[in-house]
């Protein structure tokens, strides 16, 4: 199966890969609505939503965030129950999630 046209939408080369590679890959796109970046994340359906966050999270701020701090939205809504899986969630292949901070920050 090759990887869908999202995979390559202004993403780097890094790609994140999480679960034990058993079973169909979903290749995501996550966006840092603050950092006006992206990565690619690679991982299996039965993954859950918040390990995809909190990889991709880890990824874009490496000296540490708290999770709670972003809100996580796909197709423009938001995924209220971050503990299941990808596939509960809705999420195929190709999807992008949106990161975003929960409370507007000022700017100065």
């Amino acid at each position: 199966m090759t990887s869908p046209f999202v995979s390559e939408l202004r993403v780097g080369g890094d790609v994140i890969t999480l679960g034990g590679g058993d079973g169909a890959v979903l290749h995501l796109r996550v966006q840092c609505a603050e950092l006006w970046d992206a990565v690619r994340v690679d991982a299996p359906g039965s993954t859950s939503f918040s390990a995809v966050k909190d990889a991709a999270l880890a990824w874009f701020f490496p000296n540490g965030i708290h999770s709670g701090e972003f809100v996580a939205k796909v197709r423009g809504f938001e995924i209220l129950n971050e503990s299941d899986s990808l596939d509960a969630c809705g999420i195929r292949d190709g999807s992008t999630i949106l990161l975003a901070r929960r409370r507007r920050r000022a700017v100065r």
